[in-house]
């Protein structure tokens, strides 16, 4: 049996990632600071270490205490108008933090690590789909904060044979079809889980930023992944260091779809009407992202299972629809039960 270290494995795609794991008979440790991750969101036999990652006297406790067979860094602050206000914590926190972890595995002898990157570092891409040769050009903190870290491990393969994987991943969206985890963030940011909240009337409409970007219908569009395939990805790299060595793959479906298409896929799932209006653009949207995945199918054999918008926007709703308070309450169904 392999053992992994997972940080930020109480998050969105941590914890699913950490379920994947699981599934396929892996021993997993994770370290979370819980601050934006849940406890309930880790799964049971998995062994939660509540500490921050940039303590490095503590990282080097939980490596002396467990041998690693790779690692999978997802703790990571992560709001991009928030890393427009705050550019230095950002900076400061995403990179010291991904490389206080990889020097603690390196001194433990423990040579895989797989980063949870972004598209962010390609800012305002000139062609779609983006690939993995698109210039890294990012037009946020949040993003340069990503590409400095994944410098950052390039030279700690020169240095000390580090293989690393970053998975430049699109926009995570989903729930794990089978109702075990979903997507609960504390603001939340993401479009699918805002829009559902409108249409259960959890909070006022959704606030659509900006309808005259350079796109179809002038409203910003995304490629969305479904987090149970984006943790697939994790594994299939993971895997793969010791035959590939260090890689860099984008992770998406390689479809786009704007925000007035997500409004009206939460619509038709939920048969309910999203209310939204228009505001502002926010600073640092690029007006379109769109992944090519190519790469990371044809050497790995990743290919996404949840490709479709209404079937990712699907086990969204059936997992928030019986959480309305997230992972702050049991599920209806759990509740009636008992």
């Amino acid at each position: 049996m392999a053992r992994f270290l997972v940080t930020g494995g109480a998050g969105y795609v941590g914890s699913h990632t950490v379920l994947a794991l699981r599934d396929r008979g892996d021993d997993v440790v994770v370290v979370d600071n819980l601050r934006q991750g849940h406890r309930r969101a880790v799964p049971r036999g998995v062994d939660l270490i509540v500490e921050d990652v940039g303590d490095r006297r503590r990282m080097d406790e939980v490596f002396a205490s467990w041998r690693f067979d790779g690692v999978l860094h997802f703790a990571a602050l992560s709001i991009v108008g928030e890393s427009m206000r705050e550019p230095m914590h950002y900076i400061t926190q995403n990179l010291g933090n991904t490389l206080c972890v990889a020097d603690a595995a390196v001194k433990a002898g423990c040579r895989r690590f797989v980063l949870s990157s972004t598209a962010a570092l390609f800012g305002c891409p000139q062609s779609l789909p983006i690939d993995e040769a698109a210039t890294l050009c990012p037009v946020s903190p949040y993003g340069e904060s990503k590409l400095m870290a994944e410098r950052g491990l390039e030279w700690m393969e020169q240095a000390h044979g580090l293989r690393s994987a970053a998975l430049r991943y699109f926009n995570a969206a989903g729930a794990d079809p089978g109702g075990r985890l979903g997507e609960d963030h504390d603001p939340e940011t993401h479009l699918i889980p805002l829009a559902i909240d409108a249409a259960l009337g959890l909070r006022p409409e959704l606030v659509v930023y900006g309808q005259d970007y350079d796109t179809p219908d002038g409203t910003c569009v995304r490629d969305y992944v479904h987090v149970s395939d984006l943790a697939a990805a994790h594994l299939h790299v993971l895997d793969a260091l010791d035959r590939t060595g260090s890689c860099r793959y984008n992770v998406g479906n390689g479809t786009g779809h704007s925000v007035r298409e997500v409004i009206a896929a939460v619509e038709r799932v939920s048969g309910r009407r999203v209310p939204h209006r228009y505001g502002d653009r926010r600073p640092g949207d690029p007006a379109a992202l769109v992944a090519s995945s190519r790469r990371l199918r044809e050497e790995t054999g990743w290919t996404p299972r949840y490709a479709a918008l209404d079937e990712i926007v699907r086990t969204a709703w059936n997992w928030r629809s019986q959480h309305p308070a997230g992972y702050g309450e049991l599920s209806v169904t759990r509740a009636l039960a008992s």
